[in-house]
């Protein structure tokens, strides 16, 4: 495994779902099921859609979760939550924080009135720099950042410009492949 190295298992930008920013967010949804069906070979689905601006570099990450947060504009007034589902909240908090704001108290039916308008660029995060791995780092380095980020994916960098995609599930793949190799 450590003659392995990021790039080896990466899902390469092209081969990859990406949309420009300034698109509509069923464009992107409609960019993430396309990519989907493309990606035949492999029984794991993409779970995000990569932003890109005029310039062609990738400005953001749009995942299942970021869009169907956004389907519930209140969600926003909580400022950055991605650090706070971490933290470990009891079911009893979760139930009262819904009843005191008043979350999901639309009929589901209803929440394309809330998306109609809406840009990749008003629902899409810009990744941190511990999102990022260059492509020559080993696998043991990847997967150190994927635990200790709690993340589903890396984006791969090159001389500072992203040239493809580590998911967990690759990474996993790989692993279940050597451990299941010990058996022998």
């Amino acid at each position: 495994m450590l003659k392995l190295v990021v790039k080896d298992i990466m899902v390469p930008l092209e081969r990859y779902a990406t949309i420009h920013e300034d698109r509509l967010l069923i464009d992107a949804i409609d960019a993430l099921e396309e990519a989907q069906k493309a990606f035949e070979e492999s029984p794991y689905v993409h779970r995000a859609v990569l932003a890109y601006d005029d310039n062609k570099k990738i400005v953001g990450k749009l995942s299942q979760w970021d869009v169907i947060k956004c389907l519930e504009p209140k969600y926003e007034s909580f400022g950055d939550i991605r650090s706070v589902s971490l933290s470990g909240l009891s079911p009893e908090l979760i139930k009262s924080m819904m009843e005191k704001y008043s979350l999901w108290q639309v009929d589901i039916d209803d929440v394309c009135s809330r998306v109609a308008k809406k840009k990749v660029k008003d629902v899409m995060y810009t990744p941190t720099e511990d999102e990022k791995i260059e492509a020559d780092a080993t696998i043991g380095e990847a997967l150190h950042c994927l635990i200790l980020g709690h993340h589903q994916s890396l984006l791969v960098t090159k001389d500072s410009e992203i040239v493809g995609i580590l998911r967990l599930v690759d990474v996993f793949k790989l692993l279940s492949e050597r451990v299941r190799k010990c058996r022998i």
